[in-house]
């Protein structure tokens, strides 16, 4: 199977306000079109593109041929009947992360190296049994952070819309708008409905940080990795290499709250902490496998603790799933979200787009993943309430002995380092 790497997202990821394009960078758009394509060429061209490399060779057991004689058989007057028809028919598939983007919606899907954003700063994606569309994480520092929203919100209306019926595209048009403008979220949470006033913004993305802690463990390294972007990577290689030479004797990683993004991204960072191993399977509608292994350039093998919480998603799901299974680190928190979906994006004749699910991923070990997600090896549960404090209200308390999962990471990682025998004179 082969894959353009650059080309490859995963389901978690689908769709993201202020940030779906973080999970396309390095797709090139044609810009323009080659040439100007009819709206029946249009549909034709998303059909074999599903027809060749949809992950399900059954169709969701839809008569696939059948479909294409249908809305081949239809006269269209202009590309917007043609784009009508087009999600009418991906809709059949009953997959929320194989979804059509209009020139509009695909050009905005574009980001810059910069990685300079505009929106509120939340992943969404539609619940594939009831249809509800629900928050895959804030983004740390966005409007929708700062506002309050949280991992699990089902999203009710927008600006008093209902999004019953509503697919994810419909949703980002809605949601998207000019920096300093607002927009209303109505959320279900634990059964409660709460109303949410938020302000667009441009943002600017970083997705690692990190620091040098003196803790009960020792001196430690921290690395908070917000999203799995095109320079993360990078990002992770310094962040490692300048902890390194400061000689800390373990480290936590934190991947609360990150929704996910790039496959490559995900495959790279875990190769700078495990030298040797599986780190994910990718398997298409054939069972054919591609495996991404480690290839012996880790950066450092020091013991390692990572955070995960329900709103880790996708490629955070690789990396930690990677790291478990080949007991390369120990995961403290509560369930990841569950996605284990990988995407190609394509860009149409005419300008638009298509996202299509090509494949779905396991870890290491075997386990797919997609709807229950990674479990933890100690759970540490916090409440939506304590989760809000600690993340909005406090965040001075957050990656402290305050933080009941850091703390806990820390109690854990002491004892790793002790195991290991590493001396004070290694942990100064």
């Amino acid at each position: 199977m082969v894959i353009t790497k650059s080309r490859l997202v995963l389901g978690a990821t689908a769709v993201t306000l202020s940030t779906i394009a973080v999970t396309s960078l390095g797709i090139h758009s044609r810009g323009q079109a080659l040439f100007k394509a009819s709206p029946k060429e249009t549909v034709d061209e998303v059909w074999q593109i599903v027809n060749r490399q949809y992950v399900d060779g059954t169709f969701n057991q839809v008569d696939w041929q059948a479909v294409r004689k249908e809305y081949l058989n239809k006269s269209y007057s202009n590309q917007q009947e043609a784009y009508k028809s087009i999600r009418e028919m991906l809709k059949k598939l009953g997959d929320p992360y194989t979804r059509f983007m209009d020139p509009e919606e695909f050009k905005n899907m574009q980001v810059d190296t910069s990685g300079e954003l505009t929106g509120i700063g939340i992943t969404i994606s539609q619940d594939e049994k009831t249809k509800q569309l629900v928050v895959i994480a804030p983004i740390e520092d966005t409007p929708a952070f700062k506002a309050g929203i949280l991992a699990k919100d089902i999203i009710l209306k927008i600006n008093n819309k209902s999004t019953q019926g509503m697919d994810t595209n419909q949703a980002v048009s809605l949601i998207r708008g000019e920096p300093n403008t607002k927009v209303t979220l109505t959320i279900q949470r634990n059964g409660a409905i709460k109303q949410f006033n938020i302000t667009r913004a441009r943002i600017e993305i970083h997705p690692v940080r990190y620091s040098q802690k003196q803790s009960p463990a020792g001196n430690i390294g921290y690395i908070r990795l917000n999203q799995f972007s095109a320079n993360a990577g990078k990002e992770m290689q310094n962040a490692i290499k300048d902890l390194e030479s400061k000689k800390v004797a373990g480290y936590v990683l934190d991947l609360r709250g990150n929704p996910g993004g790039l496959l490559f991204s995900s495959v790279e960072i875990a190769r700078m902490w495990l030298d040797k191993g599986t780190i994910v399977s990718t398997i298409d509608r054939q069972g054919e496998q591609e495996r991404e292994v480690a290839n012996g350039r880790a950066l450092t093998n020091k013991p390692l603790v990572i955070l995960v919480d329900k709103g880790s998603a996708s490629a955070s799901e690789i990396l930690s799933g990677a790291l478990k299974d080949n007991k390369r680190a120990v995961l403290v928190g509560t369930q990841t979200f569950g996605k284990g979906l990988v995407q190609s994006v394509r860009p149409l004749d005419d300008g638009s787009g298509l996202a299509v699910t090509i494949a779905k991923y396991h870890t290491p070990s075997g386990k797919d993943i997609n709807k229950h997600g990674i479990d933890p090896d100690v759970k540490v549960d916090l409440t939506d309430a304590q989760r809000q404090d600690l993340w909005l209200h406090e965040r001075d308390k957050l990656a402290t002995m305050a933080d009941p999962q850091y703390a806990k990471g820390v109690e854990i990682l002491g004892k790793q380092i002790a195991a290991k025998g590493i001396t004070s004179a290694e942990k100064n």
